[in-house]
């Protein structure tokens, strides 16, 4: 179903307690996108969607841009997404007071683009940038662990897809968590632990760039002009998928009605923690390794086995991405979750009901192992990933929600906010593609070291 029934209320009196089953919503809706949380929620759930390890590549990307573009870019892709979802959360507000509360991103397309957007086109990219977003942090969880292990025993022998499945059995628990809401105070952990690792992170950047044991600092870009052009479109779009959301209408579904300005100051509190990590770890890690910073900072901290810093604390840093790579990925499982549960689930019987908890134990499990599996097979899945976010997550977050907010509230074509909104989507909708066409480049140049289960 697209919509809850009428929820209108006049703000001065409460809002109806809910009943604890609503035969009228779906069973993915009213299982796993329940409607009882505050704005202080929405904002743990934003900061585990939006501030997440792969912020721990932004050094990277200023490699390819330099300081003055690199930290133009941060500033732009921080203002653009903190407008964008708040336009985004006016849309759901103002179709909530129609009596129409969308609980998902498709049930926005489906009302306001037609059935076909939402079916054809919404759905099933944020599906893929979703579901690509557990395994790239099934991945990337197994490869700090191996880190880990690496440095508590240079010469071991286990391989990174034992690292991997690892982590996916972390996973299989925390993926029978019943509903989206029940993750608030796991994303209070997370929150804490993003500001842990990125302060880790930083701090040891600047001992290393403090002291002789970095390299030479050197922030000249590429001379090949072909390779610092695609380095560029490259480094703009790691940017964006780093802002990148996908799911702001499943966050606000979790916020109890009326909904009305709550999602506004949950994303003061995400882009203050935003704020704080992504430019300091930017910054920091440019500032100290420049073109010779890594994909992942981390491993920066380390010269051809040799710890730059204590191994307690690349042991500690890494001990803190890997819990909340788990958070992450978790909340990536929600839109999962919601069409297993709709699938599988009869609304009309008890959530925790034999009926309905054997098969969510099931499909949600057979859902984590499928993305073990694929990252385990293929450990250079960051470039596939580039190409989900390039296809992904720039069309959700920098294109959808000013398309929407013009057609929802019409604003007049002589005033600014149209074509600012206009212009922003007309802008990103070029850079997705171009984006797109520079990962797909990336894949071919990647591609003669492509195995299935390699150990890097």
């Amino acid at each position: 179903m697209g919509s809850v029934g009428p929820e209108f209320h006049d703000g001065k009196s409460p809002p109806p307690a809910a009943p604890e089953l609503r035969p009228e919503l779906d069973a993915g809706a009213q299982f796993v996108l329940k409607s009882r949380g505050s704005w202080i929620h929405s904002g743990y759930h934003l900061t585990t969607s939006i501030v997440a390890p792969p912020l721990l590549s932004l050094p990277f990307a200023f490699a390819s841009l330099g300081w003055t573009a690199g930290i133009v870019s941060l500033v732009i892709g921080a203002v653009v997404t903190f407008y964008s979802y708040n336009l985004l959360s006016l849309v759901l507000e103002h179709n909530a007071l129609l009596g129409h509360r969308h609980l998902r991103f498709r049930d926005m397309a489906n009302d306001i683009l037609g059935p076909k957007w939402g079916m054809y086109y919404v759905g099933p990219i944020q599906f893929l940038v979703c579901y690509g977003a557990v395994v790239g942090s099934t991945l990337l969880g197994g490869q700090c662990m191996k880190a880990i292990y690496l440095v508590s025993d240079p010469n071991g022998k286990m391989k990174l897809y034992e690292f991997v499945i690892i982590f996916g059995g972390l996973m299989l628990i925390l993926a029978q968590i019943p509903s989206f809401h029940s993750l608030r105070h796991i994303n209070l952990v997370s929150l804490v632990l993003c500001l842990s690792y990125s302060a880790c992170a930083t701090a040891a950047s600047i001992y290393i760039g403090s002291s002789s044991k970095g390299p030479k600092k050197d922030y000249s870009l590429n001379s090949n002009n072909q390779t610092r052009i695609f380095g560029i479109f490259n480094s703009l779009a790691i940017i964006a998928t780093t802002f990148g959301n996908g799911i702001i209408p499943e966050i606000q579904a979790t916020l109890a009605a009326p909904v009305k300005g709550k999602m506004f100051k949950g994303l003061f509190v995400c882009y203050a923690i935003v704020t704080a990590t992504f430019f300091s770890v930017s910054i920091s890690g440019y500032w100290a390794f420049g073109n010779k910073a890594n994909g992942l900072i981390l491993t920066n901290f380390l010269d051809d086995g040799t710890p730059l810093v204590p191994k307690w604390f690349i042991l500690m840093t890494n001990v803190f991405t890997i819990l909340q790579l788990s958070a992450v990925a978790v909340v990536y499982l929600q839109p999962t979750n919601e069409v297993l549960e709709r699938t599988f689930a009869d609304p009309t019987k008890g959530e925790f009901s034999a009926r309905n908890v054997v098969p969510r134990v099931i499909s949600r499990s057979m859902s984590v192992v499928l993305a073990t599996t694929v990252a385990a097979m293929l450990p250079f899945f960051g470039d596939i990933n580039a190409l989900i976010g390039a296809f992904g997550f720039m069309p959700l977050d920098f294109v959808l929600p000013f398309v929407f907010f013009n057609l929802t509230f019409k604003p007049s074509k002589r005033g600014p906010l149209f074509w600012l909104n206009a212009t922003i989507a007309t802008v990103f909708s070029v850079l997705a593609v171009t984006a797109a066409v520079a990962a797909v480049r990336q894949i071919s140049l990647d591609a003669r070291t492509y195995r299935l289960f390699a150990n890097i």
